[in-house]
């Protein structure tokens, strides 16, 4: 008990800022948007539609992980906000394993990702871009737990091994647009040339695109239907995040004690 308060309070200190953000929450829906009603709209026109669906319903579930895979990336910013700041310190004397403090930031970014796609979901329930009789309910509750989950991996593993906002930002924009651009978001990956659709089956986030599919696109045929199965969609994630959030423990741990050896060594306080 005396371990789980003080990591419910960083996970709650990291929630309670998070909704004094409000207008982040809101600004994180004009990036869908765009690509919804602009860039859709353009390429739906050149695309047209197949299986008795639009391009921008096919778009649907590629923006629902793109709100939770840039929202998750920025909440991973908080890590290394906190390095740069001085806040890191007082967390890692705290009387807990220094990787608690990876996994409650994860469960933060995952908690920020899914609040935006909730509020995103709504948006798309209102412009009609949701088929609510080709939902499964089921696949989506699993979708909205492992894609932010997932998409938080991603974050704090670039937040594990970057140590200023500045090279966070630069490996971000390094990271995330690779990410999203290759992953099925906006377009079939098997049309892809063959040296990208295999670069694009290495990406986990196309995993997590693809099982949004099978979960709001259920019974689609032809060249919008998902692209793997639910079971390797699964398997995938949850073997990346797991992968991904041990590396960033072992790196922030790591990190952590070598910070602490140096202040010792040096006789600077830890406080």
């Amino acid at each position: 008990m005396s371990m789980a308060r003080p990591i419910l309070a960083v996970l709650q200190r990291e929630v309670l800022k998070l909704g004094r953000q409000r207008t982040r929450l809101v600004a994180s829906m004009v990036r869908p948007m765009i690509w919804l009603l602009v860039i859709g709209s353009g390429f739906g026109a050149v695309l047209g539609s197949a299986g008795g669906l639009s391009y921008q319903q096919f778009l649907a579930p590629g923006v629902l992980g793109m709100t939770m895979l840039f929202g998750a990336m920025l909440s991973a910013l908080t890590m290394v906000y906190d390095k740069e700041s001085g806040v890191m310190r007082m967390l890692v004397i705290a009387p807990f394993a220094h990787y608690w403090i990876v996994i409650v930031k994860t469960l933060s970014a995952v908690v920020a990702a899914l609040l935006q796609a909730l509020l995103l979901m709504v948006l798309l329930a209102l412009l009609g871009y949701l088929r609510f009789a080709a939902i499964d309910v089921p696949l989506l509750l699993l979708g909205l737990l492992l894609v932010p989950l997932a998409c938080a991996g991603i974050g704090m593993l670039a937040a594990a091994f970057t140590k200023t906002l500045d090279n966070f930002a630069a490996l971000m924009n390094f990271v995330i647009f690779p990410v999203f651009f290759l992953s099925g978001s906006l377009y079939p990956i098997t049309q892809l040339p063959p040296w990208l659709r295999i670069v694009a089956t290495l990406n986990p986030y196309t995993y997590g695109v693809d099982l949004l599919k099978h979960a709001l696109l259920t019974g689609v045929e032809g060249r919008f239907a998902p692209e793997f199965s639910v079971g390797l969609d699964v398997a995938v994630l949850v073997g990346f995040t797991i992968a991904a959030v041990t590396i960033a423990c072992v790196r922030f741990s790591g990190e952590a004690a070598f910070d602490s050896v140096i202040r010792v060594l040096t006789g600077k306080k830890t406080g």
